[in-house]
C-alpha cells in the first residue's frame, strides 16, 4: 500500500554527517500549522510562499532555544511535492536535526519513507514516473554524463518522446477501433504499416542508446591487457595523472590486477591494471595470467597494449569486438607498425587524447551526446515490450491490429507512470533516501 496523502510527513533533506546548514523538510496538509508550533518568528501560517523568514526553532514544552534558522514556506500546489510545505534550514549538526525532527512528530508529523517526498510529487502530478527516477539519477549522479542525462530527463526531454510515440499509436488505434461501427471503412495497410514502421524506428533509435545510458549511470570497466612489460601501469598512470601502478623495467612487477576510479570525457571508468599475460610454469605468475584474463572478459572495454619497440608478440584470446588495441611507448624507435593499433607513449603523452577519445566513443556507442538516452532498465525492458507488440500487429489482420497497437500503448505508458501498479510504484521509490 502506498503512504496516505493524508498524512504530515518530516525529514531531514540534507546529506549525513556534521555540515554548515542542515535541512529539515515538512510537507503536508498540516505543514505550516506543525511548523508554527516550534518556530519563533514569522507566522508560516500567514506568510505567503516563496518567502524565508529568519527566526528560532524552539521546544513549546520546555521554552527552551533549539537553534537559530531560516523558515521557507511554499505554498501548494507551488512546492516540490504540490502540497504545503516548509523547509527548516539550522545549523548542520546531527544533535540539531535530530532535536528539531523530535520536536514536529512530537507536534504531529510522521516520518517520511524512502523517496516519500518525490512520491506525493508524482501523486500530486507534479513528475511524471520517469521524471521521478529522474530525480534519484541526478542525486546519484557521479559524472557529467550522467547529471546531463538524468536532467534530460528530468525536464521531461524522455517523457515528451515517449508521449509523442504513443500519441500516434493510439490515434491508429482509434482508427481500427472506429471499424467496429463501419467496417466498410477498412484500414489502409499501407497508413497502418507506416505509422508502425515509423514507431519501431523510433524505438530502436532510443533502444540504441541504452548501453551508453547504462555506462553514464553505473560506469564502465576497462582492463588493461598486454605481455609483461608492455606498458599497462604506465599508462594507467598516464591516465590517472598521478602514479597509482608500480613501474619497473623488470618485466612481471604487477603480479595481481588493482583497480583505480577516473573519468574520461565524462564517462565514469574503473580502470583494471592486470598481470602480463604469457606462457609461463610458476604457479603465482600463472594465476595472475588467468586473472587478466578473466577480468578482460568482464570489462566492457579492453585495451590490448603491445609494446611497439620490441619483436611483436603473439596476441592472446580476447573479444576482440570491445578491444582497442594500442601499440605502447610510441616515443621510442619502433620494431613494427600496424594501422589497426593506435600508437601512444605514457612518458610523452603522444596519442593519449586519442585514446580517451578512443574509449569514450566505444562505450558510448550508439548515442549522441545532444540527446536523450535510455538509462533506465525498467524503460528499456517496457520499450522492448512496445516493440515485439509492434512487430507482431504489423502484418496482422485488424481485430488483432487493434489488439497489438493497445498492449505497446501499454508498454510504453508504463514508462511514464500512466499504466502501472502500487507495487510498481512502491519498488522505485524504495530506491530513494529519506528526505527526497
Amino acid at each position: 500500500m502506498l503512504p496516505s496523502l493524508a498524512d504530515t510527513i518530516a525529514a531531514v533533506a540534507s546529506p549525513p554527517g556534521v555540515g554548515g546548514v542542515g535541512v529539515v523538510r515538512l510537507s503536508g496538509p498540516r505543514a505550516l500549522e506543525l511548523a508554527a508550533t516550534v518556530w519563533r518568528g514569522r507566522d508560516p501560517r500567514e506568510s505567503p510562499g516563496g518567502r524565508f523568514w529568519h527566526g528560532w526553532v524552539y521546544d513549546p514544552a520546555s521554552g527552551e532555544t533549539v537553534d537559530e534558522a531560516l523558515l521557507l514556506v511554499f505554498r501548494a500546489p507551488h512546492s516540490y511535492t504540490g502540497e504545503d510545505a516548509v523547509e527548516l534550514q539550522t545549523h548542520g549538526s546531527p544533535a540539531v536535526l535530530r532535536r528539531v525532527l523530535e520536536l514536529l512528530y512530537a507536534a504531529g508529523a510522521r516520518p517520511a519513507a524512502p523517496g516519500e517526498f518525490t512520491l506525493r510529487a508524482f501523486l500530486h502530478g507534479r513528475l511524471d514516473l520517469a521524471q521521478a527516477e529522474s530525480v534519484l539519477a541526478l542525486v546519484e549522479a557521479e559524472s557529467e554524463t550522467a547529471r546531463r542525462q538524468a536532467l534530460r530527463g528530468l525536464t521531461s526531454e524522455l517523457s515528451r518522446r515517449i508521449h509523442g510515440l504513443n500519441q500516434r499509436l493510439l490515434d491508429l488505434l482509434a482508427h481500427v477501433q472506429a471499424l467496429l461501427d463501419y467496417p466498410e471503412e477498412g484500414v489502409d495497410p499501407h497508413h497502418a504499416r507506416e505509422v508502425i514502421d515509423g514507431a519501431v524506428a523510433e524505438i530502436d533509435a532510443l533502444l540504441s542508446t541504452a548501453r551508453a545510458g547504462r555506462v553514464a549511470r553505473e560506469g564502465a570497466r576497462l582492463a588493461l591487457v598486454g605481455a609483461p612489460n608492455a606498458g599497462k601501469s604506465s599508462l594507467l598512470n598516464a591516465l590517472l595523472g598521478y602514479e597509482r601502478a608500480l613501474v619497473h623495467h623488470q618485466p612481471g612487477t604487477t603480479r595481481d590486477y588493482l583497480e583505480a576510479p577516473l573519468e574520461i570525457g565524462g564517462v565514469p571508468i574503473v580502470a583494471v591494471d592486470t598481470a602480463g599475460v604469457r606462457p609461463t610454469s610458476d604457479p603465482v605468475e600463472a594465476a595472475g595470467v588467468e586473472r587478466a584474463l578473466a577480468a578482460a572478459r568482464a570489462a566492457d572495454l579492453i585495451l590490448y597494449l603491445a609494446d611497439r619497440s620490441a619483436p611483436r608478440p603473439e596476441p592472446p584470446e580476447l573479444p576482440w569486438e570491445r578491444t582497442l588495441k594500442l601499440a605502447t611507448k610510441a616515443d621510442l624507435e619502433p620494431a613494427w607498425r600496424d594501422d589497426g593499433y593506435l600508437e601512444v607513449s605514457a612518458l610523452s603523452g603522444a596519442g593519449l587524447e586519442e585514446l580517451k577519445a578512443a574509449i569514450k566513443s566505444r562505450l558510448l556507442a550508439g548515442a549522441r551526446e545532444g540527446e536523450v538516452w535510455i538509462t533506465s532498465e525498467r524503460h528499456r525492458q517496457a520499450l522492448e515490450e512496445a516493440r515485439g507488440h509492434l512487430l507482431e500487429g504489423r502484418d496482422a489482420p485488424e481485430d488483432l491490429l487493434g489488439m497489438s497497437l493497445e498492449a505497446a500503448s501499454r508498454s510504453l505508458a508504463r514508462i511514464t507512470g500512466e499504466e502501472v501498479g502500487e507495487e510498481v510504484i512502491a519498488r522505485v521509490f524504495a530506491n530513494f533516501c529519506v528526505g527526497k
